[in-house]
């Protein structure tokens, strides 16, 4: 089986590529901009370029992992919306019958309600261009007639994890405030859905390989609502309990609006036979120890 992964060198990207590379049976190609890339490949491209790329590789799957989580609204959207829409526009031209699995985002849903799981079928009310791009990545996806299904991660934890992002941030600014330091964050107060990067990729690595047809979108969380707060606080004791956290910075512009979110994952584990195996303490703790020695997924 040749599966193509795009986006191998980001965080989600990362766990995925190391997860196919150990399937038996199971060739794995690198695609990107990379002069070490196996395809040559960029989603900001010409669709007919990447079309001839896709020829080349006659991939039986291809994981899409490729995407931007900050920067201008012009960006996300070359990346997050028009990006898969050449993806798929390619795809009917060079390899129709190959399954496709995109990385969405719980951002796509917005506010949701209290204290109740979304559900795929939830309605998707973005509040930042990032949600708003991600969802029009996804449209195109499920629109396309492709074998295709969307993942639509939560709140991915673990080692690796970007700056970009909370988990990362935090533990990046706590390792550098030292063991006596005070690190400002915004308001925890938030509930997130946070799910481990590592069970992420094996909902992928199934959703490459399952036989016949699969929904068109798939919650992957861990299905519990976790105070933000709470989270912190397990970053804070993996780096040492000297370490101190004020509420007083500036919180984020992806998710400031939302502030309860949890995924219903009884789709996904129908569909693929997925759920999810490591704890938020795990995800922790691995994080803080990637930091300081090679990355042990």
């Amino acid at each position: 089986m040749r599966v193509l992964i795009l986006g191998a060198g980001g965080f989600l990207g990362a766990h995925t590529a190391e997860r196919l590379s150990a399937l038996p049976g199971v060739r794995l190609l690198v695609g990107g901009r990379s002069p070490d890339a196996d395809v040559s490949l960029d989603l900001t491209a010409d669709p007919a370029r990447i079309t001839d790329a896709l020829h080349a590789a006659a991939p039986d799957a291809v994981v899409n992992c490729a995407g931007l989580v900050a920067g201008s609204a012009v960006r996300l959207a070359d990346l997050n919306a028009r990006g898969p829409a050449a993806l798929c526009e390619a795809l009917h031209e060079a390899a129709p019958s190959a399954r496709l699995v995109h990385f969405g985002s719980a951002g796509e849903y917005g506010p949701t309600a209290l204290n109740v799981p979304v559900t795929e079928d939830a309605p998707t009310r973005p509040q930042t261009p990032y949600g708003a791009t991600k969802l029009a990545g996804t449209v195109a996806v499920t629109s396309s007639g492709l074998d295709a299904v969307v993942l639509r991660v939560f709140n991915p934890v673990g080692p690796g994890a970007p700056t970009a992002a909370l988990p990362g941030r935090l533990a990046a600014e706590l390792l550098r405030a030292g063991p006596d330091g005070t690190v400002r964050v915004g308001d925890l107060s938030a509930y997130r859905d946070f799910v481990d990067a590592r069970d992420v990729a094996e909902a992928a690595v199934l959703a490459a390989c399952a036989p016949g047809p699969l929904p068109p979108v798939l919650n992957i969380g861990s299905g519990h609502a976790t105070p933000v707060r709470e989270l912190a606080g397990r970053f804070v004791e993996a780096a040492g309990h000297l370490r101190q956290l004020q509420e007083t910075g500036d919180g984020s512009a992806r998710s400031g609006a939302v502030s309860w979110s949890c995924a219903d994952i009884g789709a996904a584990r129908t569909a693929l036979g997925w759920a999810p195996s490591r704890t938020l303490e795990q995800s922790v703790t691995d994080h803080w120890r990637s930091l300081r020695t090679p990355v042990a997924r």
